[in-house]
């Protein structure tokens, strides 16, 4: 059976789609709530609902009932679009709605991927008819999703923008150099032609610590939302996600409760898991290749009608070039390697009207990965390498860099990528950036200073004969609004200076963990 219903929510009507199993009775329910619908707003509902019964259509047949609901002002709902705003209310909304059901049997289920699973977060803490979810590629704190050590992600703010009223204002002035505007205060009215208020507020705020983060416009609804959930979660990952330092995290967070029912698997690619367009395609390596239909596999298992295709309370992670699939507690290995990163020390002028550029956004911005361009590819890039591996080394966890470095400014930032040395080409791995500040809050220009980097989890083979290149300088855009190399909060600087930036070689170091 299939029907569609507006349901009220908080004065909107949100399209909603329900399957039903052929079969008559009360079913187990798996909630899905989209936004990116928008090819559908001109459709007949109808024609929307048989779409969706099709492709969930393997649900129903293992007797579940779908119900699949268009966001806040997207396809066919009404409301205003405002990315993560409403979404708390909305889905307790459809809950609850669900509750009043006669197919209802008193299990829900959650499914998501990206912003899809945002939706689910944001209406923690779960209620008790809530027995499962599959999580994928997203991470429910805020701040990682928007912010790197004080640093914003251009990436996340075109998001925004076009997330932002999406169907009453699908045109907006902006593209990623609108991220060089100064001061950066108020860009939305730039944007947008009207202050988006939750927007502005996190300009303001790019400090972690900050309580802004607990409030609603600073994701505070879903602030560890899976931590005590106590219901079994699979999540996934990829090591080049968006967002695969935040799952992490969230992994390495829940309590032992939750954790011993719940899995992580980590994928070698891209948030879309897709390996097209990727450097390297590997074997076996997508999820659908690996696992086949998992996230119905899940919620057949933890209801006990299906077998265990993944061990709980483990790590399943497929290794780089070791072209293998590992389950284990992804421990920080204790085996180290420490790279000395050269001789004396070496400079470069840094300005911010003309930020070097990087490929890829590698694990914590949009794009995955790419093959880099050559060493010392702008005046601003410094490119440094270890020696060649002596043996095939299975490098695992955060890897970590310390810098000892100086400069003419007041502030300034240094930005670290390592990239793996194939024959093929330089492939990316980890990127990190930081500002003295946040090391040495009353730096004196030129003057030392150590500044630490730590890289996400990652998982890959060095092969013998093989290096990891380091690439050192002070921007690094699309990814990141560039430093003005002044002192105090980014978005109200009103002026930029060039900066001369130093490097002491042989106080610096990069750091590897390993395991034999």
């Amino acid at each position: 059976m299939i029907r569609y219903y507006y349901i009220d929510s908080c004065g909107a009507k949100l399209f909603t789609v329900v399957c039903l199993p052929k079969k008559s009775g009360k079913f187990p329910t798996v909630i899905f709530r989209n936004p990116y619908v928008d090819d559908t707003e001109n459709m007949a509902e109808k024609q929307i609902a048989e779409s969706v019964a099709l492709s969930y259509k393997n649900f129903n047949d293992k007797g579940y009932a779908i119900v699949y609901q268009h966001c806040r002002g997207r396809g066919k709902s009404g409301g205003d679009c405002v990315a993560y705003i409403n979404e708390r209310e909305d889905g307790l909304s459809l809950q609850q709605w669900i509750r009043e059901q006669s197919f209802y049997n008193g299990e829900l289920y959650l499914c998501g991927g990206s912003y899809t699973s945002s939706v689910h977060f944001c209406t923690a803490p779960f209620a008790s008819d809530i027995k499962g979810a599959v999580l994928n590629v997203q991470d429910c704190e805020r701040y990682n999703c928007i912010y790197r050590n004080g640093f914003y992600k251009i990436g996340q703010g075109c998001w925004y923008f076009y997330m932002y009223k999406h169907k009453t204002m699908p045109h907006k002035n902006y593209v990623p150099e609108s991220f060089n505007t100064l001061p950066l205060n108020g860009l939305s009215k730039t944007v947008l032609g009207e202050k988006a208020e939750d927007f502005e507020e996190k300009l303001k705020h790019p400090n972690k610590d900050d309580r802004f983060w607990e409030t609603r416009y600073g994701g505070g609804e879903a602030h560890n939302a899976v931590k005590h959930a106590n219901i079994p979660i699979l999540m996934t990952t990829g090591f080049y996600d968006i967002y695969t330092g935040g799952v992490f995290d969230m992994w390495n967070g829940l309590n032992d409760r939750t954790k011993s029912k719940s899995a992580l698997i980590v994928h070698p690619y891209d948030h879309g898991c897709n390996p097209i367009g990727q450097p390297v395609q590997f074997d076996n390596a997508t999820l659908v290749e690996k696992f086949g239909d998992y996230q119905l596999k899940w919620l057949e298992y933890i209801r006990g009608r299906g077998e265990k295709f993944v061990e709980t309370g483990k790590v399943t992670y497929f290794e780089l070039f070791g072209n293998r699939w590992r389950t284990d507690d992804f421990k920080q290995p204790k085996r180290e390697k420490i790279f000395v990163l050269g001789e004396g020390e070496t400079s470069y002028i840094y300005n911010p009207y003309a930020p070097a550029t990087f490929k890829g956004g590698l694990s914590m911005t949009g794009g995955g990965n790419e093959w880099q361009n050559e060493p010392n590819s702008r005046y601003d890039i410094i490119s440094l390498f270890t020696p060649e591996f002596t043996e095939d080394t299975f490098v695992k966890g955060k890897m970590k860099a310390k810098l000892t470095v100086k400069s003419d400014c007041e502030d300034t930032c240094f930005y670290v990528r390592l990239s793996l040395v194939k024959i093929e080409g330089y492939y990316g791995l980890r990127d990190d950036i930081n500002q003295i500040s946040n090391f040495n809050k009353d730096y004196k220009p030129n003057t030392e200073t150590e500044m630490e980097f730590s890289f996400d989890e990652h998982a890959f083979t060095v092969k013998k004969g093989e290096k990891i290149r380091v690439d050192i300088s002070s921007s690094a855009f699309p990814y990141y609004v560039r430093h003005t190399n002044n002192r105090g909060l980014f978005s109200a600087q009103t002026t930029a200076k060039i900066a001369r930036n130093t490097i002491i070689l042989n106080k610096s170091f990069l750091t590897i963990f390993y395991e034999k």
